[in-house]
């Protein structure tokens, strides 16, 4: 997979009070992402080309995709394939990136959704509800 390919087609900036080991740990941990992702469970493997998964709380695969770029506590680029068939035929490829920096005492997330189409805002309209609940919600667990 190429990543200069996908175009960025959503993307959140948010400030938190916390430091980028932190956030790094809420983002990449089942035991932080349940507290603030309604349930669900982040569970990947640290390294490159490890696989990424999603588990909603009944335990169910909600979410896979592989580590495209891991580089603790800076930057993860994972791939997003929602396991709704008849959307991920729509979506296509989807890579998801969280960018880290300090931002004076705080930090500067960036989250950004890249595709390596054009779709309408009716296909994205999932994620553009979705991703400012995800963020508000561990910006108010690390504060």
């Amino acid at each position: 997979m190429k990543l200069d390919q996908f175009k960025p087609l959503t993307i959140y900036t948010i400030y938190i009070a916390s430091t980028p080991e932190k956030v790094w740990e809420a983002l990449t941990s089942a035991e932080f992402s349940r507290k603030y992702f309604s349930g669900f469970a982040v569970e990947m493997e640290p390294k490159l080309g490890g696989t990424f998964i999603v588990r909603a709380p009944d335990g169910s695969e909600h979410i896979s995709g592989e580590v495209f770029e891991y580089d603790p506590p800076k930057k993860l680029t994972v791939s997003w394939n929602v396991n709704w068939p008849d959307l991920v035929a729509k979506l296509g490829a989807t890579l998801v990136t969280s960018e880290i920096e300090p931002a004076g005492e705080a930090v500067r997330l960036t989250m950004s959704e890249r595709h390596d189409r054009e779709l309408g805002d009716d296909i994205l309209e999932g994620g553009r509800t979705g991703w400012p609940a995800i963020l508000s919600g561990l910006k108010s667990l690390l504060e």
